[in-house]
């Protein structure tokens, strides 16, 4: 039974099946969120971020395990840390500012991070980037202002915290790009996960606060699901083309929109649905340009 189903998998096509993927991705990450938003009244974000790495080492230790010392050592631990230190800034930004916005605006302006990639690609690996990109970009990021709106009555200042947490990610994404050629994705997700255990351990001690009945579940939730949609994104990419699966990532506003709704009674305003769709369109784009000009330079 088990094998039919496997090969009934296998023979359907390589995109379709990525796109299945990043949608059980995007819809954990979604489910993600609400268990942040949820734990978040009573816990603070280092003491979710601390649950979020030390679940997800945990879940991913029988890789690691296997992989032994051997193949987990580096030689390049400064580019380790300083990744570590900039991915963990990201993850705070973004645990408080699911926690503090609607999930909707939260997501959309986290949609930001492919904008914020290429100017950081730009300084950091001297990437040449097409005047249409540029243009894509600053397009972009109109759709940004119109979303968080400065000096606007509506404007909220956490969405600012979400715009820098949007920009460190992406700088922590460039990084992975630097030690591509020497450090394999194994290596990169055990340093991430076992030094943010770390760095989070001891405000996690200090800040404790012991959770009572389902608030053990939620905070291994996060983890769980946390782990499920990094598996769905990884495994969809290698399944599928990435002009094919990538738009699909999308779909998590619209989960965003839903359960925010049904969960928190969050209605989403038009600026944020406009702000959303001038940055998906745009960042589309620049997927699309820089696949393009990647199978140029094969």
């Amino acid at each position: 039974m088990m094998e039919r189903l496997k090969n009934r998998w296998i023979a359907l096509p390589g995109n379709f099946r990525g796109i299945l993927w990043i949608t059980l991705g995007t819809l954990a990450f979604a489910l993600n969120d609400v268990l942040i938003k949820l734990l978040g009244k009573k816990f603070g974000p280092m003491e979710l971020a601390f649950c979020r790495y030390s679940i997800g080492l945990l879940i991913l230790s029988p890789i690691f395990i296997r992989l032994g010392w051997s193949e987990l050592k580096t030689s390049r631990p400064a580019i380790h840390l300083t990744r570590l230190v900039i991915a963990c800034i990201s993850q705070l930004g973004v645990f408080y500012s699911v926690i503090h916005l609607y999930l909707a605006d939260a997501t959309a302006i986290a949609f930001s991070r492919p904008l914020f990639t290429t100017i950081v690609a730009v300084l950091l690996l001297s990437e040449l980037v097409t005047t249409r990109r540029w243009i894509a970009t600053g397009l972009g990021f109109i759709g940004v202002l119109i979303m968080v709106r400065p000096g606007h009555s509506g404007f909220d200042p956490v969405a600012l915290i979400a715009l820098i947490s949007a920009c460190t990610f992406a700088i922590a994404n460039v990084l992975i790009r630097m030690m591509a050629s020497t450090e394999p994705p194994n290596r990169i997700l055990f340093y991430y996960h076992a030094g943010g255990s770390l760095v989070f351990v001891i405000p996690t001690i200090i800040l404790w606060q012991t959770p009572i009945g389902s608030e053990w579940f939620l905070l291994a939730g996060i983890g769980i699901m946390t782990t499920i949609g990094m598996t769905g994104f990884i495994r969809a990419f290698s399944a599928g083309e990435a002009n094919a699966v990538g738009p699909m990532e999308y779909v998590r506003l619209i989960y965003a929109v839903i359960l925010g709704y049904s969960i928190f009674g969050e209605v989403t305003d038009y600026w944020t649905f406009t702000g959303a769709f001038i940055i998906i369109v745009s960042t589309i784009y620049i997927a699309r340009d820089e696949a393009r000009n990647r199978n140029r330079d094969r």
